[in-house]
């Protein structure tokens, strides 16, 4: 199968206790799946690029299929790989992803045997410079995934990001967006970036990551977002969370603010995904980057309502469509 849309990055295994509700315990996640998820609202012939344990469950990969995502890449590695993720809001939505027995015993919960020994990610090992074993390959990517029409590149570290261009360059893949891993988004990798964004078609940074790359440059973020259009990147997109998005066309030299779209929260997590795959899939139907981020604002919304990474597939037909025909009358140029 030639996928229309490619999303490559990380699987895991979540744990999350939610703000309210019932602790969700093992399910599968992860930046690709949450992106890939919300563009099976609006697209069809959608693929992952990922490597998981032998230990990973087969029927969540099954399940994937019947949201029309195809597996083919997602290679299965000798032996067990641990792929835990830990996610506890407050009451304000603030998130914290570490020390997990705090947060049961806060909560009068059991904790889950399957937790013990957990070490947020980040604190297993140095993501800015080390690979984690989780990480697709260059090697491994099915022949037919190089003639993807669109592809995405989810949060992994800057080398393995970094092959991952140069790979899909050398194809026929016309779109190529990408979002950066937090822990190398600081001054000093702001150079190394050139090799990224130079034809990049957009660059998904969250505003924290935006402001933490030009820390001691400028507080300014329309002025960050024009200096990363002159390395060549055509699109910035800005993540702003409960503000919604900020997006840069660098070719038109256009601004524009998107608001979040008003909607209840049941569970933030992978909303920001979400947004990357409804843009990636108006995108690549269009080839018009705003209303593509009009999908993805919409994208963000649907996934926040309900908890995992398909609820915007399960949503009432038509509500995707009038959110993004409602969406659109409230962009606003700067």
């Amino acid at each position: 199968m030639i996928p229309n849309l490619l999303f490559a990055g990380r699987l895991n295994r979540e744990y999350i206790l939610p703000v309210d509700g019932t602790p969700i315990l093992d399910r599968a996640g992860g930046s690709p799946l949450y992106a890939a998820g919300a563009a099976a609202t609006w697209e069809k012939e959608i693929a992952l690029l990922a490597r998981v344990g032998e230990d990973y469950p087969r029927q969540w990969l099954e399940n994937f299929k019947k949201y029309g995502i195809n597996t083919e890449g997602v290679q299965i590695i000798p032996g067990p790989l641990d792929l835990r993720s830990f996610r506890a809001y407050d009451k304000e939505r603030e998130l914290s992803r570490s020390n997990p027995v705090r947060h049961f015993v806060q909560r009068k919960l059991t904790f889950p045997k399957a937790l013990l020994g957990y070490r947020p990610l980040e604190k297993r090992e140095k993501l800015n410079v080390e690979r984690h074993p989780a990480t697709p390959l260059v090697t491994e990517i099915p022949a037919d995934y190089l003639q993807s029409k669109a592809l995405h590149i989810a949060p992994l570290d800057f080398k393995s990001q970094g092959l991952l261009l140069t790979t899909f360059r050398a194809t026929s893949v016309d779109i190529i967006t990408l979002d950066p891993l937090p822990q190398y988004m600081n001054s000093g990798r702001l150079q190394d970036l050139r090799l990224f964004l130079d034809g990049l078609t957009a660059f998904m940074p969250s505003e924290e990551e935006l402001r933490q790359l030009f820390w001691g440059e400028t507080h300014d973020l329309w002025e960050m977002a024009e200096a990363l259009g002159e390395f060549g990147c055509q699109n910035i997109l800005i993540k702003r969370g409960k503000s919604g998005q900020l997006l840069y066309d660098a070719q038109a030299k256009k601004r524009w603010e998107l608001p979040a779209y008003a909607s209840r929260v049941a569970d933030p997590t992978g909303a920001g995904d979400a947004f990357c795959g409804g843009f990636l899939a108006g995108l690549q139907q269009r080839g018009d980057p705003l209303r593509a981020a009009a999908q993805g604002n919409v994208s963000a919304s649907l996934s926040m309502e309900g908890s995992g990474p398909f609820y915007p597939t399960e949503v009432l037909p038509g509500l995707a469509q009038a959110r993004l025909d409602a969406m659109i009358g409230m962009i606003r140029e700067i």
